[in-house]
């Protein structure tokens, strides 16, 4: 993936809790990042879920809903636990 070592940087200030703020600086720091670069990778993975989100919706508007079979194998797949429908 991209860093700030090979990206132009686009520099905006984000305000947050002073105890999130805290706990994303120890995370950055665990990971021998910076601040910076954790908060541009977390954005990354955001932006991901959320267009792997709309590619499902898109594929199920166009195909119908997955199946519950589909569904297990996707978690088996994945080594996650299924999704629980009733939440």
């Amino acid at each position: 993936g991209r860093t700030m070592a090979n990206m132009a940087a686009d520099r905006f200030t984000v305000s947050m809790d002073p105890e999130f703020a805290a706990a994303v600086r120890g995370a950055a720091r665990a990971s021998g990042s910076t601040v910076s670069a954790w908060m541009a990778a977390a954005a990354a993975d955001r932006l991901r879920h959320s267009g792997l989100g709309a590619a499902l919706d898109a594929w199920e508007a166009e195909d119908g809903p997955f199946t519950e079979a589909e569904l297990a194998e996707a978690a088996r797949v994945l080594g996650t636990a299924p999704a629980d429908p009733s939440v």
